[in-house]
């Protein structure tokens, strides 16, 4: 995730959206294993990405190998509309796209197709023995995430690049069997940097959780208590007093603000925000992160 300045208030009281047919707005409440247990709760960062190939099944099989529920990912479009799994808008960093394609530079995921990307290595740069780990899409990905009994913060990944993303992504969900109660209750949360994105998702199924990647001033930390759960900012930017101020606040479900704070891999700044009181920390060690609050 990389770090945004953060919308203005007035672009963020603007609207219009469509909205799905099967969501009827309900309050939310936290799983209860989730509310007083394990706080912060450690979410590993498109999975154990330490120690596995980011974003791969790989990954989140070793978050579930090392006993976490919570997992992150990050999701963008190819060129004939498939949904995938991919920080970056260019394959090039996590795959040998380059090697396969030579001609296709800057190997935008989205002058792609689902085929292409398919045959695509996204394991061997990280390591030897990751060769041939795939680029999945987020159909295969949700599968894998249910087979595991894991829990997801997805984030939709540059979405003003691929319009109505959001629609698709909750469709899939949806299909996938993601948007029942039980899923919506203490599962998931969408989060994105985009103000606009978050607004879109809370209009098109205002039941699902919503988190808002960014630091936006106490001033305008109102406006985004409209439409988002979480404000999900770099723990580089955060204090105990911006904490307590997103607490202070309710979100669109009644229920306090909360934060998940990010990208946090050792000890000391995982003391440091679990001592601002945050309610998470998303991590590429969450073994690193999960030792240092049990020392407390």
């Amino acid at each position: 995730m990389y770090a945004r300045a953060a919308a203005t208030t007035a672009a963020l009281l603007g609207a219009g959206a469509l909205v799905l047919p099967t969501a009827t707005a309900t309050a939310q409440t936290p799983a209860p294993s989730t509310v007083k247990h394990d706080q912060p709760l450690v979410v590993a960062h498109r999975g154990a990405s330490a120690y596995a190939p980011e974003n791969t099944f790989a990954a989140i099989d070793k978050a579930r190998d090392m006993g976490f529920r919570w997992v992150e990912n990050d999701v963008q479009r190819t060129k004939d509309g498939e949904l995938v799994i991919m920080h970056d808008d260019t394959l090039k960093r996590t795959t040998n796209v380059e090697e396969l394609y030579p001609d296709r530079a800057p190997w935008k995921v989205k002058d792609f197709t689902a085929a292409e990307i398919a045959r695509l290595d996204a394991g061997s740069w990280f390591g030897k023995k990751y060769a041939g780990q795939r680029v999945p899409t987020l159909k295969q990905y949700m599968r894998r995430v249910s087979h595991n009994h894991q829990k997801l913060v997805f984030e939709f990944k540059k979405p003003e690049l691929y319009p109505g993303i959001e629609k698709q992504g909750l469709r899939i969900l949806r299909n996938e069997g993601w948007l029942d109660k039980h899923h919506v209750k203490s599962k998931l949360v969408i989060q994105s940097f985009s103000a606009d994105s978050v607004k879109t998702v809370h209009k098109l199924r205002p039941d699902v959780k919503t988190g808002f990647l960014g630091t936006p001033s106490v001033a305008e930390l109102p406006a985004y208590a409209r439409f988002a759960d979480q404000i999900n900012s770099s723990h580089t930017t955060i204090s105990a007093a911006y904490v307590s101020a997103i607490h202070a606040l309710k979100g669109p479900h009644g229920k306090p603000l909360e934060i998940f704070t990010w990208t946090v891999n050792d000890a000391p700044n995982a003391k440091r925000a679990a001592g601002f009181g945050v309610n998470g920390i998303i991590t590429n060690t969450p073994d690193v992160v999960r030792k240092a609050l049990r020392e407390g």
